[in-house]
């Protein structure tokens, strides 16, 4: 401690690490052509700044995640999102979920277009799915739909690659009877 004209300054001793930060992958699998998990260490850490890395590494990942998606499902058949059709298992939300589900591989820039043309009964999965040749479905078995009666179900796609895909909802156009997934900036 120091005095001087009445005023206390005190020396701290502020110890700093010197020891370099350890990036380590401690743990990563495969539980399914879609999911894929991780677990990583970094150390040493000072107290409080794990939860401030954290947080800012979830933002900064999560933020430039880019990928390949369906963006818009088009059919003249529907009249609205929460439709049912008769000899269709499923409703049109659902069937807009299952859509929005399927995982998709390209080295697309832009959008390009796909169909779904089929005809019940019968299941339809991601494999009934017309694509370029230059976008690929990760898992063909995905389920969209479930045919019960001899109907015809056409559906046309819009594939693009974009960033943030967390989040997406659907917006109808009455016009058009097309759903557009709207991308929500999230974190």
């Amino acid at each position: 401690m120091i005095r001087s004209n009445n005023i206390i300054m005190v020396r701290e001793k502020i110890t700093v690490s010197t020891r370099t930060l350890q990036w380590k992958c401690v743990e990563s699998a495969a539980d399914s052509k879609r999911l894929l998990y991780g677990r990583f260490i970094l150390s040493p850490l000072m107290k409080g700044q794990a939860d401030t890395i954290g947080i800012a590494m979830r933002r900064a990942l999560l933020g430039e995640i880019e990928g390949t998606c369906i963006t818009r499902a088009k059919s003249e058949k529907i009249s609205h999102e929460y439709a049912t059709i008769m000899g269709i298992q499923e409703s049109v939300h659902e069937i807009l979920m299952n859509l929005k589900e399927i995982v998709l591989r390209s080295n697309l820039y832009g959008t390009c277009e796909a169909s779904i043309c089929v005809r019940g009964p019968g299941y339809v999965t991601a494999q009934d799915i017309i694509l370029p040749p230059y976008v690929e479905i990760v898992d063909n078995t995905q389920h969209i739909a479930s045919l019960t009666e001899p109907i015809e179900l056409v559906i046309g796609l819009q594939i693009e690659n974009t960033r943030k895909l967390w989040n997406i909802i659907f917006e109808r156009l009455n016009e058009t009877h097309s759903y557009h997934k709207l991308l929500i900036i999230w974190p």
